[in-house]
């Protein structure tokens, strides 16, 4: 195992703190946030960009280490591209099933209309 600069393990260690943190956080928010649409914040928002962190981190590791890693790379953008889009199906479904979630119409779109 080669000996990492110092600079780049503490690239990694942030990247690593960061992303525990963030994924922290949207754990929590996940258990603790009142209705469905709060709840869906956590894992959508915040636990992907703290998932994404240790993902990025432990690319940087496996490439100093002279291994090229691409499996890091592809969960990630994998990743980036399918919460939102579940969230958004998420979203839709719940409204579909419960009308009293929609948004209101804008205030500026219903003087238009008259």
């Amino acid at each position: 195992m080669n000996a990492l600069p110092l600079w780049l393990d503490v690239l990694i260690a942030v990247l690593i703190l960061i992303g525990a943190v963030f994924a922290l956080i949207g754990s929590y928010g996940l258990a603790k946030l009142g209705d469905f649409l709060k709840r869906l914040h956590g894992p959508t928002k915040a636990t992907t960009l703290g998932v994404g962190c240790v993902l990025i981190a432990s690319m940087i590791w496996f490439n100093a280490q002279g291994m090229l890693s691409l499996h890091e790379l592809l969960i990630t953008l994998f990743l980036f591209m399918t919460a939102p889009v579940s969230a958004h199906l998420l979203i839709k479904a719940a409204m579909k099933m419960d009308g009293s979630i929609k948004p209101k119409e804008p205030a500026a779109k219903l003087k238009q209309g008259d």
